[in-house]
This record gives structure tokens, C-alpha cells and sequence, in this order.
């Protein structure tokens, strides 16, 4: 059985690990948000870069793209890379995911997606939500490991624009 990842952030445009297709689309009821903070990868601890998270947001979509797995070996990687890449995230989600905006019936059931809650007992990262000016300024001084925290801002921007989809 094929395992199927969603990808709403930087999985979008960077993968990191073999897939075997890789299909646009969205998953419904969530919205996309910068309240998940980054001290590994877009920030460092004394100042966090702020990353996309999903919120629960009846009636709306959030699009991204899906990639397939179906290598037994392929899975074991992707999850280890996951795991590891993610790690900020504290919950795993398995969810719809459509690629037709009038479909009432999935294009895939039961993919996977990481997703960093509100909870600060099990996500000490999370930021939460901030006036926009602040939330850019912050976007536009963070930097860590993999870069400047606005790269992944532009880098997001770009591959939605690529979807020909808006946020």
C-alpha cells in the first residue's frame, strides 16, 4: 500500500526524500498560518524564524501538494527524514486530501501530514498568532541553519504562485 504526504510548507518545493508522483491539490476545513516558530531550521533559540502550521478553520482549503511513496525502502526514508525534519510538530494527521475543487469525494484518503498545535505542553515552539506587521518583522530578522527566515516566506510565495494558487 502506496503512503501518501502532504506537503503545505517548505515540503512543497523540497522534498528530501524519493516519492513516486506528486499531485497539487488541497485538503479542506484548515488554513494555513505562521504561528509554528522555527529554532532549528529558519530561527535559533534566542530568536525564533516563524514557519507555516495548519489551523482548523471550518469552510476553508489549504493547498499544497501530496507525494506518493509506495517502495517499502522509500517509506522507511521518507519517515526517517520526517521524523527528524518535522520534529517541531507535534501531532501527525491522516486526512483527505481532493485535487478537484468541485469534488465531493477524495483524490486520496489517509494522507499523512504534520501539523504543530496550539498546545504549549507539547509544542514549546508555538507562537501563536501575532499582529501581521510584527509577525513580518519577525519573518524578515530571523535566520538560522537553513537560512534566512524570509527565503522561506519568498520560497513559499513562489511555489504557490508555481500551484497557480493564492494564500
Amino acid at each position: 500500500m502506496a503512503m501518501w504526504v502532504f506537503g503545505y510548507g517548505s515540503l512543497i518545493w523540497k522534498t528530501g526524500f524519493p516519492f513516486d508522483d506528486r499531485l497539487p491539490g488541497f485538503i479542506k476545513n484548515y488554513r494555513r498560518v505562521f504561528h509554528q516558530g522555527s529554532t532549528d531550521h529558519r530561527g535559533t533559540p534566542e530568536f525564533p524564524g516563524r514557519t507555516v502550521t495548519l489551523e482548523p478553520a471550518p469552510g476553508e482549503i489549504c493547498w499544497g501538494v501530496a507525494y506518493k511513496i509506495t517502495k517499502e525502502e522509500d517509506k522507511k526514508d521518507a519517515l526517517l527524514h520526517l521524523e527528524v525534519r518535522e520534529k517541531q510538530y507535534d501531532q501527525k494527521e491522516y486526512i483527505d486530501f481532493f485535487t478537484d475543487i468541485d469534488d465531493s469525494e477524495p483524490a486520496v484518503s489517509g494522507v499523512m501530514v504534520y501539523i504543530a498545535s496550539p498546545d504549549k505542553n507539547s509544542n514549546n515552539n508555538y507562537l501563536g498568532p501575532a499582529p501581521l506587521e510584527d509577525i513580518a518583522k519577525q519573518i524578515v530578522k530571523a535566520n538560522g541553519p537553513s537560512g534566512p527566515n524570509r527565503d522561506y516566506l519568498f520560497n513559499l510565495e513562489e511555489a504557490l504562485v508555481q500551484l497557480g494558487k493564492k494564500d
